[in-house]
């Protein structure tokens, strides 16, 4: 019983995104989960947005923006919703989470490579999408930078110069986001 209790106390830690993505919404992925909470916020604000609206977010075309609006629409899962509400799962960004968000790399994609000193790879990652950047896991000729830590793989920074993509070091890539 004593897990139980643990289990569900942890669920609450559960960031919003992930909790959006665990709630099987169809086409909702991990990535669509991720820009469906940075654009809304909330559950509530997402459960209410027309097929229109959804549609002019970033990456949801009209199969995912259906399949959202359909799954609102459906009293079963709003008995869901309302029951995960009533344990304490997150149904919106956290306000520390939502003040440590900006725009200043909306637009670049980056790749992260190595082993960084004053942060883990996750957190860079992390780092990148709250402030409107994308990851991605290979270089090409739409990466903007490549942030390199100690280690980076050889190929990468090859890959990279062939390519003529920019690459910084983590304290070049934190003064980015100053």
């Amino acid at each position: 019983a004593e897990n139980l209790i643990n289990g569900i106390e942890a669920s609450k830690n559960i960031p919003f995104e992930r909790v959006l993505y665990a709630l099987g919404i169809r086409y909702v992925g991990e990535t669509v989960a991720k820009k469906l909470a940075k654009h809304y916020k909330s559950i509530e604000k997402i459960s209410m947005a027309s097929q229109d609206d959804l549609v002019n977010v970033d990456e949801i075309g009209v199969k995912i923006a259906e399949s959202v609006v359909a799954f609102f629409a459906s009293e079963e899962n709003q008995r869901i919703i309302s029951r995960l509400k009533e344990f304490g799962v997150q149904m919106e960004i956290s306000a520390e989470k939502l003040a440590n968000q900006s725009d200043k790399l909306k637009g670049l994609i980056f790749v992260v490579s190595g082993v960084f000193e004053t942060v883990s790879r996750d957190e860079l990652k992390q780092l990148i999408e709250d402030n409107g950047g994308k990851v991605s896991s290979s270089i090409s000729s739409k990466t903007s930078f490549v942030v390199a830590g100690e280690n980076m793989g050889p190929s990468k920074k090859q890959k990279a110069e062939s390519l003529g993509v920019s690459i910084i070091t983590e304290a070049q890539f934190l003064q980015k986001i100053q």
